[in-house]
């Protein structure tokens, strides 16, 4: 074996390493919150089924691990990561994991998530499959397929919708096997918020996304815009956790999920600089960890005031 040989060992990652990278651990927590707050908002109801909450954790989390790895792989075809990439690895650009790697554990994640909607399918009904598949699709089309919508300025939509409004929803109605106005509003922070991290990814990689064709907001309406709607998101979040109790929907406990609010300030404060586009990169954590800090305290404060 030659020198080069061996260094090129040295340094690639471990095949554990490699797909630890491809799921993207730092975008979990948009998973987890909104089945938290979901679940809150049963237990503010005195309502709480073990077995549909374990599954929308399970289903949450398998379909951003599908949506992260169908990602890598649309974005490595269409050239939007490129060698000059500012963000975190992706393995196929990198040449870590080879398309077809990414294509079939992309499959069999669908597959595990899909196994595990199958229960919920049984719990909530048809409405439920009909949520399943498009989330699937979702997942799917976000930079893949015929016409990727987050190449076309949808990108946050579908996150508001299917982060926020359907994962809190959804995880609220499995538990109580209603839709009420409590479960809405109490979406909206976590769509706001999961909103608010795509918008830092999309604002970090702009340059390389107009290069691609892919025409983000921020590539359309340019980085003032995208900085102004990341702090128009978690102003929004914040106004609807004062709304609950506002409107009578829940205890002022829930109120305390705007303890989180000073793990915002230095975001905000980082979003406004100008300079390399890698300083994001902290922030796209930060916004995941305040996303699950007020889904925590909110699920929290709904779980206690129900009491």
């Amino acid at each position: 074996m030659s020198q080069a040989t061996r260094e090129v060992d040295v340094a690639r990652p471990s095949m554990a390493r490699v797909w630890w990278l491809a799921i993207r651990p730092n975008t979990l927590p948009a998973a987890i919150a909104p089945v938290l707050v979901g679940l809150g908002v049963a237990l503010a109801g005195r309502t709480f089924a073990p077995g549909p909450a374990i599954a929308c954790l399970a289903v949450a989390l398998l379909l951003q691990v599908a949506a992260n790895l169908a990602n890598d792989l649309a974005d490595f075809r269409s050239g939007a990561d490129a060698a000059d990439r500012v963000g975190p690895v992706r393995v196929a650009a990198r040449g870590l994991a080879t398309p077809r790697q990414l294509a079939i554990a992309t499959g069999l994640v669908i597959a595990a998530a899909g196994a595990a909607g199958l229960y919920l399918v049984w719990v909530g009904g048809p409405v439920i499959l009909v949520l399943g598949v498009l989330a699937v699709l979702a997942a799917l089309a976000y930079t893949g397929g015929p016409w990727p919508y987050g190449y076309h300025g949808l990108g946050e939509v579908f996150v508001f919708v299917f982060f926020g409004l359907v994962a809190v929803i959804g995880t609220a109605y499995l538990q109580t096997g209603s839709v009420d106005a409590l479960a809405v509003v109490a979406a909206v922070p976590m769509g706001g918020l999961a909103t608010a991290i795509l918008v830092v990814n999309n604002l970090r990689d702009v340059d390389g996304d107009r290069r691609a064709g892919k025409r983000t907001l921020a590539v359309t309406f340019g980085r003032g815009f995208a900085r102004a709607e990341y702090a128009a998101m978690l102003a929004v979040s914040a106004a609807a956790i004062v709304a609950i109790p506002v409107a009578g929907l829940a205890s002022p406990v829930v109120l305390l999920a705007l303890v989180a609010s000073p793990l915002a300030v230095p975001l905000l404060r980082a979003v406004r600089a100008d300079g390399d586009p890698r300083r994001l990169n902290p922030v796209l954590k930060g916004t995941a960890r305040l996303e699950l800090a007020v889904a925590a305290l909110l699920a929290f404060g709904l779980a206690v005031g129900g009491l």
